[in-house]
């Protein structure tokens, strides 16, 4: 059986393209995504290192595709551990990062976020999602924190639970247009917007043309290098190649 693990543009690509296959699962983390990917093979919910070895054992899993985002970074290094201590194959998506070509600040982790906004002033715009609101919140002082966010229940939870209030709460889906980064900017008044490197598959690209038509300032988090495969017909390719050897 063939594992792969989404929460991608690109693994919902992966999904649609072997449909004519029948030797695999799909699992997402949240109930967020069930509405993007059109499989009766899909399974929801987080899994610790624990829950996925029991997982990989009990549906005699031969192949692991991880297609979790570039930021998923605790979900790949325990997919990553399963495969090397059950002898599993394993292969990972890597999206490519952003050529930078206009300036912008950049930080090589969160905590170097946390750090650099709890020195500044003014309205700052996360594109971050809703797992750091958190830990974002408490550097806040007397600045204006907008938080654009997934539509999804699990999202809007995450800014109650942190006292967010409606007025800074964006919930909409991208990836968005370099326009409409430039309204939602604009709109707030932004003086900073903070983003991932999520490759041009997630609109990163757009959200730094954006900022430097309106004179905002970009803040980068930046992610870890790390080795895998940045063609998706290759992995198809691979997946088809194991299913039709039966591994």
């Amino acid at each position: 059986m063939i594992w792969i693990i989404g929460g991608t543009s690109e693994a919902r690509e992966i999904v649609d393209r072997i449909k004519d296959l029948n030797n695999y699962i799909v699992t997402i983390a949240t109930d967020g995504g069930k509405e993007f990917v059109n499989s009766d093979k899909l399974l929801v919910g987080r899994m610790s290192y624990k829950d996925m070895v029991k997982f990989c054992e009990e549906n005699k899993i031969s192949l692991i595709v991880d297609l979790t985002h570039p930021y998923a970074k605790i979900v790949s290094e325990n997919a990553k551990q399963v495969a090397k201590d059950l002898e599993i194959y394993y292969i990972r998506y890597m999206r490519d990062k952003i050529e930078l070509k206009i300036n912008a600040i950049y930080l090589n982790s969160y905590d170097e976020a946390y750090d650099y906004l709890s020195k500044t002033s003014g309205t700052v715009f996360f594109t971050t999602g809703s797992k750091n609101i958190g830990d974002f919140e408490k550097v806040r002082g007397e600045n204006r924190f907008i938080y654009r966010i997934l539509p999804a229940m699990e999202s809007i939870e995450e800014c109650k639970k942190h006292h967010v209030h409606m007025k800074d709460i964006v919930a909409v889906l991208g990836p968005f247009s370099k326009e409409y980064n430039k309204v939602m900017l604009d709109e707030y008044k932004a003086k900073y917007c903070i983003m991932k490197d999520s490759g041009h598959k997630g609109g990163t690209l757009e959200k730094l043309q954006a900022c430097e038509e309106l004179g905002v300032t970009p803040i980068i988090i930046g992610r870890e290098i790390e080795n895998g495969i940045k063609d998706l017909d290759l992995i198809e390719k691979i997946i088809r190649e194991r299913n039709k050897g039966g591994k």
